[in-house]
Parts: C-alpha cells; sequence; structure tokens
C-alpha cells in the first residue's frame, strides 16, 4: 500500500480558524510532523495542532527556516529533515505536515513535498488548504482585499523592497508579507507610491502578542519576521465603481 503524505494548513496562529477538514487530516493522520528551528523553541503550528491532537502524536523535525546566507548549511538541514519524514513514511501508513497559513501559499511543504516523492516511490501528496495571513488581517483590520475587477499582489518582502515599491505602483491590492525586518524600507515605499494612507499591518494574529496598526504609525523600528500588510487599492467611483 502506498504511502500518504499530507500537508495541512493550519492557519495563522489562531486555533479556531483550522478548518474541519483540516481537523479531521491531523487526527487521521498516524504522525503529525511539526517544523521548528534547529533553536527549538515551538512554533505556532505545533502550538495550533496541540489543540487538536495529543502532544505523543507529533514529531517535531529541524528545517533551516531562518537560514538565508549559507546554502550548504541550508542543503544540508533540507537533506536530513527530508530523510526524516521519509523515515517516518516508510513506518507508518499516514504522516501529516502541519504548516502554517496554506500548504501551497510560501510554505516549507512545498519543499518538503519535491523530497519525498524523489525519496519515497509511490507515495501519495495531499494539501488541505487552510486561511492564509492576508484573509485573517482583513478580516480583524476591515481592510477589503479585493472589489470587482482589482488584481490582487501578494509580495514576500525578502524579495527586496524594490519589488514591494514596484507592485505598489501598479493597481489593486497589495499584500506584503514577512516585512517585519524592512519595516523602515515597507514605510518609504508606502509613502513615495501615495500608498500608506489606508495600509494596514499586522503581527501574531489570534494569538495574545497580536498587534494590528496603521501603517502610518510605522516609525523604521523593526518588526515581528511575519509581520503582513495590506495596502488597499485606490477606489473611486462608489459602490460597485470596479463590477
Amino acid at each position: 500500500m502506498s504511502s500518504k503524505l499530507v500537508g495541512v494548513g493550519v492557519g495563522p496562529g489562531d486555533p479556531e480558524l483550522v478548518t474541519v477538514k483540516g481537523v479531521n487530516a491531523l487526527r487521521a493522520a498516524e504522525v503529525v510532523v511539526v517544523p521548528v528551528m534547529d533553536s527549538g523553541e515551538r512554533g505556532r503550528a505545533e502550538a495550533t495542532v496541540l489543540h487538536y491532537v495529543p502532544a505523543e502524536k507529533i514529531v517535531r523535525v529541524v528545517f533551516a527556516l531562518n537560514e538565508r546566507t549559507d546554502r550548504a548549511r541550508r542543503e544540508a538541514a533540507w537533506d536530513a529533515a527530508g530523510e526524516r519524514v521519509a523515515e517516518l513514511l516508510r513506518q507508518h501508513g499516514g504522516v501529516a505536515f502541519a504548516t502554517i497559513g496554506d500548504p501551497n501559499v510560501y510554505s516549507t511543504f512545498t519543499y518538503l513535498a519535491q523530497t519525498i516523492v524523489e525519496s519515497v516511490p509511490g507515495v501519495v501528496i495531499e494539501t488541505v488548504p487552510g486561511i492564509t495571513a492576508m484573509q485573517d488581517l482583513a478580516a480583524r483590520s476591515g481592510a477589503v482585499l479585493t472589489e470587482g475587477t482589482e488584481p490582487l499582489t501578494l509580495v514576500p518582502v525578502t524579495a527586496g523592497s524594490a519589488v514591494l515599491k514596484d507592485a505598489l505602483a501598479g493597481p489593486g491590492t497589495v499584500v506584503a508579507y514577512k516585512f517585519g525586518r524592512q519595516a523602515a524600507e515597507v514605510a518609504e515605499a508606502l509613502r513615495e507610491t501615495g500608498r500608506i494612507g489606508d495600509a494596514v499591518w499586522g503581527s501574531a494574529l489570534g494569538l495574545a502578542e497580536e498587534s494590528i496598526r496603521p501603517a502610518g504609525e510605522l516609525d523604521g523600528e523593526p518588526l515581528p519576521y511575519l509581520s503582513t500588510l495590506i495596502a488597499p487599492a485606490r477606489r473611486e467611483g462608489g459602490r460597485g465603481g470596479k463590477l
């Protein structure tokens, strides 16, 4: 019988935002893998999963989640993580991998799945979608992501603030992920493009330390790495103006 690896999106942090299908997938799996950094602290995925499955069912696997400069070290860590998950698949019929947000949106799971397909013959890969940080921030802040024919652009600021500035100069709503360490550059880009007025940012959504603030209050100080920004589209013409 083929083994199965399921990437389960567990949302941005609030355990109430895990879908029913996601909870069922976590509970149906024989083991649930959660990614941790080499420093060993509990991440959001693990904290969320613990609301739905017992701790003894969880396997913590170290990933180079914060390694961006030493490629050799990152590759070695990925190989080790992939082999650990492959070993679990050989021992168990079904393994779930919990990832914050959605497993198909800037997720550790996509890289893991590629590795597993190459190392475990016949493995079945599935994903269960999860609520994203931009959806949660929109709900908590009242920001509307899209209307009518407006495009939506999602930018990881780890790609550089110039990429964000190009997106802000275009039409529609712009969402920026992982911008905390470059908060000053992000604020500058918003001001230069005239998009700071309606923009909002948030971090630790759904958690005790949650912060949701207008982007106009950005003062250049670094923010949590996983901070999310929404710069809504310029909207004129009243209700339904872009239908």
